[in-house]
């Protein structure tokens, strides 16, 4: 009887740790199971989570087109130029010229993005000259002579020095000398000497004989300018001076050429 007992007893535990093993095996792939499916769902997430990134940036660059259409960048550029203080005319003449001779939307948009900068810059420098009160033909004529490379200092001499009513023609001139290969510097001593401000400019006839000087400066670099081919920016800018030296029309830019 003991005998069969020990038996029993010895049959027990040679048999239990094998069931344990067994539970711990069955338990085991259930654990992975669910790690796995934990992995699955994370990964799930992220990538809902960048396509949803995806899309808001799509949506976020279609918005952006269409706030940067061609039509949305003159607008833009017509209310920063009427902020600074640069006639609108200016821009919407560049519009109406590019339309006219059948420019793509996108260049006429670059060429006013481009002239506001430039009528920007320009109206800085006679400010700097003490010229607070700018017309459009002075802005445009300055645009040029800059683009033409007269240096600013040059461009304020002048500006200074000239009277309102001869401002517009002697900035041109200046800028015909430069792009004839002289130096600003000396550019503007001469269009100073043409103009003869000094104190006898109160005298009316100095006055007179000192726009001829200017005009007939202007004649002789014209004519120069022609025999190398190129035209005077008084010409580009309608070719004729009004009765107080102003210049009527306006100049284009090459890139809507």
């Amino acid at each position: 009887m003991k005998s069969k007992l020990l038996l029993l007893i010895v049959f027990v535990l040679v048999l239990l740790p094998p069931r344990l093993g067994a539970q711990d095996n069955a338990a085991q792939p259930t654990t992975q199971a669910q790690a796995a499916a934990g992995a699955q769902a994370e990964a799930q997430a992220v990538t809902e989570s960048v396509a949803q990134a995806g899309t808001s940036a799509q949506a976020a660059s279609q918005a952006s087109s269409q706030v940067q259409t061609p039509q949305a960048r003159i607008d833009l550029a017509m209310e920063s130029a009427a902020e600074a203080g640069v006639p609108v005319s200016l821009l919407a003449s560049k519009v109406s010229e590019g339309e006219a001779k059948g420019v793509p939307p996108e260049r006429i948009a670059t060429a006013v993005e481009t002239r506001l900068a430039a009528l920007i810059r320009a109206s800085g420098t006679l400010d700097r000259a003490g010229i607070a009160a700018q017309s459009a033909s002075e802005l445009s004529v300055t645009v040029d002579a800059l683009e033409a490379g007269v240096s600013e200092a040059a461009l304020v001499e002048v500006s200074q020095s000239s009277p309102p009513e001869r401002r517009v023609v002697a900035i041109a001139v200046l800028a015909d000398l430069v792009r004839l290969g002289n130096e600003p510097g000396s550019s503007a001593a001469r269009v100073n000497a043409a103009l003869g401000t000094n104190a006898s400019l109160a005298n009316l006839s100095a006055e007179v004989s000192a726009h001829a000087a200017l005009m007939n400066l202007q004649a002789e670099v014209a004519s120069q300018l022609r025999l190398e081919g190129l035209g005077s920016i008084l010409d580009e800018l309608g070719g004729s001076a009004g009765a107080n030296g102003g210049v009527t029309g306006g100049g284009t830019l090459d890139i809507l050429d």
